[in-house]
């Protein structure tokens, strides 16, 4: 983030050289052209012949003179911006490399198993985001054939939320209403925030709607427990109907950034009911790598400063750890207490009959004679009634 704050920064005094440079361009130019415009007007209305040359002469020097000192002050600072505009790229090739292959294994794509998940990835984040015809095309172009129950869901989803960004709430009102009890299992609020939303749409239209919004509470009954204090509140706004809500107490109810929250929270129920992330995996790898390539890139270059290239080998495990911050925990990390590493899917966490948990590879250096003594215990016990908890 740094860098691009570097860059961002030469890129705005760019900007405000051009602003600047524009308003001056126009002023002087505005200036000379007053200035010869009187000339020419005193020209027409007096004549040559009636004028005195050698005043005229001066005056028709002095406008020339003008114009040409205008010209090389306009020329001199568009020379300036031309090297404040270099300066940008100067802090691109400074703040950014432009070859990062380095850090990128080169057989990472070489079988058709992993271009062919690489593909469905790609296919699978753009019928998220609505792309369908480039999902489409791509599907052709790449020869992956993609599941209808697979791709099912995601035209629903987007048709729902389109209509969401339209500000229209009927399918997604027949979506949650079809599955209620799903959302209920999951502690779901989506249905009665829906129905909320359509009773403040309601409100907004004034007294003509009053009827319509008391009959429209029925929907209301089935979350009278749950949100019986927001129900409160919506009830008590229809007193100030006719005035209008906007001029009362309960003006809050109609904020425009609840149709964006409504969105938010449609897309994650959504993707819970359907047992998907909230976010696609395409988007979360670009995100997770941007932060971590500027770290590689680092310890890359310290690796070849020190001739200790072996360190990294381009397996599976990096050579240093890379905090990406909370937003990308999706999984506790479980370290084996005995032998100090992390437990990985070829060395996974096992449960002893006591309770406590090791590695595997500690298990079986633990074991001897086909029993093993918990080191924290100590209980003696047999190795294979141990189980393995992850992975």
């Amino acid at each position: 983030m740094e860098q691009c704050a570097c860059v961002e920064r030469e890129l705005e005094k760019v900007l405000h050289r051009f602003v600047m440079y524009g308003h001056q361009s126009e002023e002087r130019l505005d200036e000379l052209l007053r200035s010869v415009c009187e000339i020419r007007g005193q020209l027409v209305a007096f004549g040559v012949q009636d004028a005195d040359l050698s005043v005229l002469s001066q005056t028709m020097a002095q406008c020339c003179k003008n114009i040409k000192e205008t010209v090389q002050m306009l020329a001199s600072r568009h020379k300036d911006i031309h090297g404040s505009v270099s300066k940008v790229g100067k802090a691109i090739d400074r703040n950014f490399d432009a070859e990062i292959s380095a850090v990128v294994a080169e057989t990472v794509w070489d079988t058709p198993e992993r271009q062919k998940y690489l593909s469905e990835t790609i296919v699978e984040h753009l019928y998220r985001q609505g792309m369908l015809g480039v999902a489409e095309d791509l599907c052709q172009e790449s020869g992956v054939v993609i599941d209808m129950s697979m791709k099912q869901p995601f035209l629903e989803l987007n048709r729902i939320l389109e209509a969401l960004r339209m500000q229209d709430l009927r399918p997604a009102l027949e979506w949650a209403v079809t599955n209620r009890q799903r959302l209920l299992d999951l502690n779901s609020s989506l249905e009665f925030k829906l129905h909320r939303l359509y009773f403040i749409s309601l409100l907004s239209g004034g007294i003509s709607n009053q009827m319509e919004a008391l009959q429209y509470a029925r929907h209301f009954q089935p979350f009278a427990s749950q949100h019986q204090r927001d129900i409160q509140i919506l009830m008590g706004s229809l007193v100030y109907l006719r005035h209008g809500i906007d001029n009362s107490p309960y003006r809050s109810l109609l904020e425009t950034n609840q149709w964006a929250e409504i969105c938010n929270i449609f897309t994650r129920d959504a993707c819970a009911l359907l047992g998907l992330s909230v976010e696609s995996p395409l988007s979360v790898s670009f995100a997770s790598g941007c932060m971590a390539l500027p770290v590689l890139m680092n310890i890359k270059q310290v690796i070849e400063q020190r001739q200790c290239s072996g360190v990294w080998t381009h397996k599976d495990e990096l050579p240093i750890e890379i905090d990406l911050g909370k937003k990308c925990w999706y999984h506790s990390v479980f370290a084996c207490p005995i032998l100090r590493q992390q437990t990985s899917e070829s060395n996974p966490p096992m449960k002893l009959i006591c309770g406590h948990v090791i590695s595997r590879d500690a298990l079986n250096k633990l074991t001897n004679a086909g029993k093993l003594k918990c080191p924290y215990c100590p209980m003696e016990q047999n190795p294979s009634h141990a189980k393995q908890i992850y992975f």
